[in-house]
């Protein structure tokens, strides 16, 4: 992808990503339907749906489907950190992007929660990182908003993170496939070597993602 104007460093420019799948995430409330939409090959799903839907799924009335948007507490801004900054006119190693970027990961981290949603039955759907390493049976991992998260660009705000466990190892899932989780969310923090999460789901029942 190109910009205009002067070349940008490696951190800034992974500031912008951010930035902008952050933009996107809060403006759309439910951007993973815009990004399914989009053919990425490792994003579907390419373990049997036996393999990821054992437990079977209860009916889905059964749980609030929620999207992303309700994890965010009214009125907290996740674009605070960059207010007044113009990241796409910045030349390489501009300081004010370095310590822009510093205090939104610091910011990020300390993301405050939706309390409301503690002890509440929901489904959400989201990209999959793993937790127990790729090519593994896969327990335990965080569900993310948008594809790459955690992986290509730095975390997003704890509180766009959820932090899984399901209740038997699940063979044939990998990072960035999609998924529905459904369980009973907790408002729970939780540091890990992939990002830091804000919410949890233990004993989860995963589905493969469909609109």
């Amino acid at each position: 992808m190109k910009f205009p104007g002067p070349r940008l460093s490696a951190p800034v420019l992974a500031t912008v990503i951010v930035v902008v799948c952050i933009v996107v995430a809060v403006a759309a409330g439910y951007w993973l339907r815009a990004a399914s939409s989009t053919k990425e090959p490792e994003a579907s799903i390419t373990a049997p749906v036996e393999a990821i839907a054992t437990p079977p799924a209860p009916p889905a009335g059964n749980y609030r489907e929620i999207d992303w948007q309700t994890l965010l507490p009214k009125g907290w801004d996740p674009m605070a950190p960059f207010k007044g900054l113009r990241l796409d006119e910045m030349e390489d190693n501009d300081p004010r992007a370095e310590i822009a970027m510093d205090k939104a990961r610091k910011y990020w981290q300390s993301a405050p929660i939706e309390p409301s949603l503690d002890g509440t039955a929901v489904r959400l759907p989201g990209y999959v990182v793993s937790l127990d390493g790729e090519g593994e049976a896969i327990r335990e991992f965080l569900l993310v908003p948008y594809f790459g998260a955690c992986i290509h660009v730095p975390p997003p705000p704890s509180n766009q993170v959820v932090h899984v466990r399901t209740n038997r190892p699940l063979q044939g899932l990998r990072t960035m496939d999609t998924v529905w989780i459904s369980g009973t969310m907790r408002v729970e923090r939780a540091e890990t070597m992939m990002g830091d999460a804000g919410y949890a789901m233990k004993d989860a029942v995963l589905a493969p993602y469909q609109p």
